[in-house]
C-alpha cells in the first residue's frame, strides 16, 4: 500500500486530485492534509468522504512538530504538495502570508519528509516528494503581434526558462520551487515539480476569473476587467490538470520539472465575451445580453501580459496532452456552477467557513 499525503486537497485543483486518487487506486491510503481557509470547503469532497481509503486531517504545513507526528502516525511514504496561498490580488496586500506558507509551509514538509524517509527501513527507496508549482515563476512573454490577435507569438515557458517572478504570490512560490531542488540536491530526497498554467474548472474558489464571471453574470453584478482586457493567460481544464499530476507521480523521472499547460491561450476580454455568450444562452437570456455588465477597472499593479506554458516535454516523456477542447471545458464549468448554485451561495456567503470553525474548535 502506498501511503500518499495530499496537502490542501480540501481546495480547488486538491479536491479532484484527492478525487481521482481515491477512486483510481483503492488499495492506496490518500491522506488530506488541509488547514480549512477560505479556500478549502470539504463540500468539495463529499462524494468520496466516507470512502475506505480516504482520510482526512485539518492541519496547517507551517506546524513542523504536527507534520512529523502525521508522517509517523500514516507512514506517509508519498507527498502530493499542493497547499498555498495562490490569489495574486492577496498576496499584493498581505505578503507575509504568502512567504509564511508558500515558503516556510514547503520547507517544513520538505525536513518533515526527509527526516521520516532518512529514519526508515528502506531510506529513500520507493518515497517522492511531488510538488505542484505555477507558470507565473517564470516572470511574463511578450504578444510579438503588433495588433495582439492570435495567434500571439512564438515564445512559450519551457522547463528551462529562467525565474523572474514579478508578484508577490510568484516570489513564494519561486522560493518554493528552489527549496525543493535544493533537498534533491543536498539530501538526494527524490523530488519531482510540476509548473502549470491557468486552471478552470467545478469547485474553483470564486474569487478567480472565471467562477467569479459566472457568479457575477447570474446575479447582474459588475464585471470587473482590469485594464483593456489585453493580457493573455494559457487557460487548462482542472481534470487534465489532475490526469498529468498523476502521470508525473508515477513515471516522471526524479529530480525533473514538467510544464502543464492547455495549449490554450485566451485574452482577458474574449475569454469574458466567451463566459457571457454561454452563461446568457443557458439562462435563457438573448445573446449579448451581459455585455454591459463589463466594467473596466485599473489595471493591477505588476501585472503579467501573457503567460504560455511549452508542454512538449509532458508529451513526449509521459504521453500527456489536454482531452478537452476549450468550448467543451467551459460549457461543462458553466453548467457545474448554474446547477450547484447552493454550493456557489454557501462559499460567497462564508457560511462553510463558520461551520468548520465550530466543528474544529478547541481541537
Amino acid at each position: 500500500m502506498k501511503n500518499i499525503l495530499i496537502t490542501g486537497g480540501a481546495g480547488f485543483i486538491g479536491s479532484h486530485v484527492a478525487r481521482l486518487f481515491v477512486r483510481k487506486y483503492p488499495d492506496y491510503r490518500i491522506v488530506n492534509l488541509d488547514k480549512l481557509t477560505y479556500a478549502g470547503n470539504l463540500a468539495n469532497l463529499a462524494d468520496i468522504e466516507a470512502e475506505p481509503n480516504y482520510v482526512f486531517e485539518r492541519g496547517d504545513i507551517c506546524d513542523f512538530e504536527a507534520l512529523r507526528s502525521l508522517f509517523a502516525r500514516y507512514d506517509i511514504d508519498t507527498v502530493v504538495h499542493l497547499a498555498a496561498e495562490s490569489h495574486v490580488d492577496r498576496s499584493i496586500v498581505d505578503p507575509f502570508t504568502f512567504a509564511r506558507t508558500n515558503v516556510m509551509g514547503t520547507l517544513a514538509l520538505l525536513q518533515a519528509a526527509r527526516l521520516h524517509w532518512e529514519a526508515s527501513a528502506g531510506g529513500y527507496g520507493g518515497k517522492r516528494f511531488y510538488h505542484i508549482s505555477t507558470d507565473e515563476v517564470y516572470g511574463a512573454l511578450p504578444l510579438t503581434r503588433p495588433d495582439g490577435e492570435p495567434p500571439y507569438g512564438e515564445e512559450f515557458f519551457t522547463e528551462r526558462t529562467p525565474y523572474a517572478p514579478h508578484s508577490p504570490y510568484s516570489a513564494s512560490k519561486a522560493s518554493s520551487d528552489h527549496f525543493v531542488r535544493a533537498y534533491h540536491d543536498t539530501y538526494g530526497l527524490p523530488a519531482v515539480i510540476s509548473n502549470c498554467s491557468n486552471n478552470y474548472g467545478p469547485y474553483q474558489f470564486p474569487e478567480k476569473l472565471i467562477p467569479l464571471f459566472i457568479n457575477n453574470i447570474r446575479n447582474r453584478r459588475p464585471l470587473p476587467v482590469y485594464g483593456r482586457g489585453e493580457n493573455v493567460r494559457d487557460w487548462l481544464y482542472v481534470e487534465d490538470h489532475a490526469r498529468a499530476i498523476d502521470c508525473i507521480l508515477h513515471s516522471g523521472r526524479t529530480g525533473e520539472t514538467y510544464n502543464i499547460g492547455g495549449f490554450n491561450e485566451w485574452k482577458n476580454i474574449d475569454l469574458i465575451r466567451v463566459l457571457i455568450r454561454t452563461v446568457d444562452r443557458l439562462t435563457g437570456q438573448p445573446e449579448g445580453h451581459s455585455l454591459g455588465l463589463v466594467t473596466y477597472v485599473t489595471d493591477r499593479a505588476g501585472h503579467d501580459l501573457r503567460y504560455a506554458i511549452d508542454s512538449s516535454k509532458l508529451k513526449e516523456e509521459l504521453d500527456w496532452e489536454p482531452s478537452l477542447q476549450f468550448e467543451e471545458g467551459i460549457e461543462r464549468t458553466v453548467r457545474w456552477y448554474l446547477d450547484n448554485q447552493a454550493w456557489m451561495d454557501n462559499v460567497t456567503s462564508g457560511a462553510y467557513e463558520k461551520y468548520y470553525e465550530e466543528m474544529y474548535r478547541g481541537r
